[in-house]
């Protein structure tokens, strides 16, 4: 990239041009919204075609709101016929027209851009020419040019770089290595100006079925995931938009950390979670013992919810009289077991059967009236009575989730009957803990939300006083959903996230070697056998780590070898940082880690700084990091938007920071029982250098 590009007052003026064509859209944009906004006079159609066209409205405004993102940030000449030779097409982060409606930015979706994406010396695509923008803001900073064809430049060369850099294979070298050095901000970036081949490849790749990511730290595929949202939401506007899109995250330090990605990307309608948020009226917190946290994640939990279900499901124990009238009416045993069996024959999920039967049971009480009696002139007298009451919790009572799994829990007498037919040698036993006097004060665990979607999606939803069901109370599907992190989930986990799915379409990324979930798999088949497969599985993987140093890298490798020595660790394109540094604390650890941050922070252009610990340690660290004067946050509560950041090893993976400051090794190792593979994701954080305190020995897997 040269310093003065002789077309940089050029494009510096087609930029700004763009901004102005822009600018105008938005105000066209305001003009027509606010002719619809006529007020509530109307007829209902009028009124409803009216606010559907002011909703997208109001979503084209959200996308043309760039904020301080660069809209425009390469350009492709492509070769045609004629006396000029080529076209040349601006590609930006959406389409911007002129006031002739020609266009002037290309949105990077679009087909006509994906050159700018793919092209190569060997197959260029038509392109004679791909250019790169440096941009701040509104401002070129620098140019590169990639020349393809006989006009080919080499490298070195003033005006530009060879269409690939053979020293790596990198698209756009020059350019990828400024904007990966440059300081983290807190929040992960989009990298829609230097997306590469095999990240766009992914990004465009086909909506049907499931496509795993598997990329090691650096590959960038958390973000590549979330530009194929974005890419997919271009390309099938309708009607995946209306379907919706569903990101999920592993826990709400990732969430804060990639929330304005799409907005960069200017899809701003998509909704991103953490499996809790999926669950309602219940409260989530704590930890999970990893013994019970694995016999809750394990695929026959949802038998053994089945089974507790029709464990509630049951006929009288002796016949039900009820005085009616001058006389009685009763539901006998045999009445009880017909309806039961009846029910249980005709519906599929308990709370829907409870209109059957209570219909059949006030038709069998009736029939047995002296004279008989109207069946709904009985339910009008006896509704409500502590009898009946008492006649349809026995044989059918209305559950939600948390009721259901509260009883269970709750009652070993529950549990061996639901469990002893699905589990073996008592494994059932570790889900037993004392029952709460309200189901109001459980704290429910991570472990157990998709348990409780699980009760959800076989209960069904609750009837209403007119017996109808609320279909707002349904679990809600997605066109498409993308899964970060997704080789940390459990069997019933994966479930939970593939009954959200509408027809099969996800994009689920990972990296086995950083499973730390408490039913770790071996490979991507044990995370697909939960899945929908109503299409072939495709697994892409990236080979390449733009993020982390390789001198860092180096040692993550002997850790990630120790661990799983079957997987091979990805290619980094940045060399020449500092070796990690190991420092022995001989005066204390917290004095050495504050001594370490210390050196790290203060100058101008240091970067943020981030401290990862095993949780037992953090309280230590962090007070001595306060009683030192330095300001610092918890990545649980203020995510990376401070200098330094204390972040909990149990959270780091999917983070990146400038500078990493490693607490004790052998701690974060024995934290986890995957504690090799948490080490490895510790290891991988950093963008600059890392730094490893220890007093005690350091695990053998660093030596």
């Amino acid at each position: 990239m040269t310093a003065r590009h002789p077309e940089l007052e050029a494009e510096q003026a087609f930029i700004d041009r763009a901004y102005e064509c822009l600018e105008a859209s938005k105000r066209d944009a305001l003009k027509i919204r606010g002719l619809t906004a006529t007020g509530p006079g109307g007829t209902h159609q009028a009124r409803v075609e009216r606010n559907a066209f002011d909703e997208s409205l109001a979503k084209r405004l959200e996308r043309l709101e760039l904020g301080d993102e660069a809209l425009v940030f390469g350009r492709i000449d492509r070769l045609v016929e004629g006396p000029e030779g080529t076209e040349a097409f601006h590609i930006g982060r959406l389409a911007v027209a002129d006031e002739n409606r020609d266009p002037v930015v290309v949105d990077w979706r679009a087909p006509i851009a994906e050159p700018f994406y793919r092209a190569t010396g060997r197959d260029p695509m038509g392109l004679a020419r791909r250019r790169h923008f440096a941009v701040e803001g509104r401002r070129v900073l620098g140019i590169e040019d990639e020349m393809f064809g006989e006009g080919r430049l080499g490298i070195g060369d003033d005006e530009g770089l060879a269409s690939d850099d053979p020293r790596t294979g990198i698209r756009g070298y020059s350019t990828l290595i400024s904007v990966l050095e440059r300081g983290r901000t807190g929040q992960l970036g989009d990298i829609v100006a230097t997306i590469q081949s095999e990240q766009d490849e992914i990004i465009r790749s086909h909506q049907g079925g499931v496509l795993v990511v598997q990329g090691g730290p650096g590959t960038g595929k958390t973000v590549v995931a979330l530009h194929r949202a974005a890419y997919l939401l271009y390309t099938h506007r309708f009607p995946l938009e209306d379907q919706g899109v569903l990101v999920i995250g592993p826990n709400r330090v990732f969430l804060r950390y990639i929330e304005r990605v799409l907005p960069s990307l200017g899809e701003a309608g998509v909704d991103q979670v953490v499996l809790a948020d999926l669950v309602d009226d219940v409260r989530i917190g704590g930890a999970e013992v990893p013994a019970v946290a694995r016999v809750k994640g394990d695929k026959r939990m949802a038998k053994l919810i089945d089974k507790a279900i029709s464990d509630r499901e049951r006929p009288l124990r002796k016949d039900a009289t009820v005085p009616h009238g001058i006389g009685f009416v009763t539901l006998t045993v045999e009445e009880s077991v017909r309806i039961v069996k009846s029910a249980r024959r005709r519906y599929h999920r308990h709370n829907q059967a409870r209109r059957f039967v209570e219909n059949e049971v006030w038709s069998a009480m009736a029939a047995t009236y002296r004279g008989g009696t109207d069946p709904d002139v009985l339910r009008e007298s006896l509704r409500g009575t502590e009898a009946m009451r008492a006649v349809f919790e026995q044989m059918w009572p209305v559950l939600t989730p948390a009721q259901l799994l509260h009883d269970l829990f709750g009652s070993r007498a529950l549990l061996n009957l639901a469990g002893s037919s699905v589990f073996r040698n008592g494994e059932w036993d570790v889900l037993h803990r004392p029952r709460s006097a309200s189901l109001a004060e459980v704290r429910w665990t991570p472990a157990d939300v998709a348990l409780l979607d699980e009760a959800r999606f076989q209960l069904g939803p609750r009837p209403s006083r007119n017996g109808r069901v609320d279909e707002s109370d349904e679990i809600r599907t997605y066109g498409h959903i993308v899964v970060d992190e997704v080789q940390d989930l459990t069997p019933m986990q994966l479930r939970m996230v593939t009954r959200r799915s509408l027809s099969g379409s996800m994009t689920v990324v990972g990296d086995i070697a950083q499973a730390t979930g408490p039913l770790a798999p071996n490979d991507w088949n044990d995370v697909l056998a939960h899945l929908p497969s109503r299409r072939e599985p495709r697994v892409a993987g990236l080979s390449v780590g733009y993020r982390i140093p390789a001198e860092i890298m180096v040692l993550a490798d002997k850790v990630m070898n120790a661990a799983t020595p079957e997987l091979r660790s990805p290619r980094s394109v940045r060399t020449g940082g500092e070796a990690p540094r190991i420092v022995r604390a001989d005066c204390g650890l917290a004095d050495t880690v504050v001594e370490q941050v210390r050196g790290l922070t203060g100058g101008e252009g240091a970067g943020r700084v981030a401290v990862i610990a095993a949780e037992a340690q953090l309280a230590e660290v962090s007070a001595a990091l306060g009683a030192a004067g330095i300001e610092h946050g918890n990545a649980r509560t203020t995510g990376l938007e401070n200098d330094v950041t204390l972040v909990p090893a149990s959270v780091a993976k999917g983070l990146e920071i400038d500078h990493v400051v490693l607490v004790e090794p052998a701690a974060v190792v024995a934290d986890d029982p995957q504690g090799l593979r948490l080490l490895y994701v510790c290891l991988t954080r950093s963008t600059r250098t890392l730094t490893v305190v220890h007093a005690a020995a350091l695990p053998a897997a660093m030596g």
